[in-house]
C-alpha cells in the first residue's frame, strides 16, 4: 500500500493528527521524529521538517529514501503577499518558487541553475483533490468557530507560492518582494519558508506533492504578534479538518 507523508515545519501545525493514527510508530532519523501508522486505510508517516527549506529539503529527501513515501502533502502557516489574501484564508499552492534565489547573470533571476525553470508545479491530481478537500473540510469547521475567534469565514485560494529562507515581518520588505518578481510575471499569493524545497525534492524523485497554507499573517511588522495562539487556535484546526477530509477521498494506491 502506497505511503503518504504528511509533513509540517512546526509541532502545533500537526496538533492532533498523531492521535488520529492507528497504531503509531516512532522512527528516528536524520535527527527527526517519524510516526508511522494507518489513517483511514492509509499507510501514513507524520514529519517535522523544522524551519527553512534545508531542513525541508532534508526531512523531504528522509521521507522518500526511508519511508518509501509515494504522495506527500505539506500544511502549515505562511504569510499573505497578494491584496485579496487575508489573515484565516487558506491557499492551496498550485507551484512554488524560491523568492531568495539569484544565479543571474549565469540564469535568469529566479531560475533554478540546470533545471531550466522558476517555477515548480504540484502534482494536478493532488492538488484538485486537496483543494476539493479544503472547500469540504472547512465548510464543515462551523460558523460557531469563526464567530468565536472573531473571524470571518476562510476563503480558499489556489496558486504560487514563494519561498525563502526569510521570515517576512516588513511591509516594505514584502512589497519590494512582490514587485520584483512580478516585474518577472510572477505573483504569489503567500510567501513561507520550506515549500519550494519540498517541491523541488519531489519533483526529483518523481513523487507527487501538493500544498496547504493558513494565512497567519500579512507579512508585515505584526507577523510576530500572537503567531503561535494563531497557530494553536486557528491554523491547526483549519488544517485537522481539511487532511481529514482529504485522507478519506484519497484513492488508495
Amino acid at each position: 500500500m502506497a505511503t503518504l507523508a504528511i509533513l509540517s515545519a512546526l509541532l502545533d501545525e500537526q496538533r492532533g493528527l498523531l492521535e488520529e493514527l492507528a497504531h503509531p510508530r516512532k522512527v528516528k532519523r536524520a535527527g527527526r521524529t517519524f510516526w508511522c501508522g494507518q489513517w483511514h486505510g492509509h499507510e501514513v508517516v507524520l514529519a517535522l521538517t523544522k524551519v527553512g527549506k534545508v531542513a525541508a529539503a532534508t526531512t523531504t529527501t528522509a521521507v522518500i529514501e526511508a519511508f518509501q513515501a509515494q504522495r506527500v502533502v505539506f500544511t502549515g502557516v505562511a504569510g499573505g503577499l497578494s491584496a485579496g489574501v487575508k489573515v484565516g484564508d487558506v491557499v492551496v499552492a498550485r507551484e512554488f518558487i524560491h523568492h531568495d534565489l539569484d544565479s543571474s547573470p549565469l540564469f535568469a533571476r529566479y531560475e533554478i541553475p540546470l533545471y531550466g525553470r522558476a517555477s515548480l508545479p504540484c502534482d494536478e491530481g493532488l492538488t484538485a483533490l486537496l483543494l476539493e478537500a479544503a472547500h469540504v473540510g472547512l465548510a464543515g469547521v462551523g460558523d460557531h468557530f469563526h464567530h468565536d475567534k472573531l473571524l470571518m469565514a476562510p476563503r480558499v485560494h489556489a496558486g504560487l507560492i514563494a519561498s525563502g529562507d526569510q521570515f517576512v515581518s516588513s511591509a516594505e520588505v514584502a512589497v519590494r518582494m512582490m514587485c520584483d518578481m512580478q516585474t518577472f510575471g510572477f505573483a504569489p499569493l503567500a510567501v513561507e519558508m520550506e515549500g519550494a524545497a519540498v517541491a523541488q525534492v519531489c519533483r526529483d524523485y518523481d513523487v507527487p506533492f501538493a500544498a496547504l497554507r493558513t494565512i497567519s499573517d500579512r507579512a508585515d511588522a505584526t507577523a510576530h504578534v500572537d503567531f503561535s495562539a494563531f497557530v494553536q487556535k486557528v491554523a491547526s484546526p483549519y488544517a485537522f479538518a481539511v487532511l481529514s477530509q482529504f485522507v478519506q477521498m484519497l484513492p488508495k494506491l
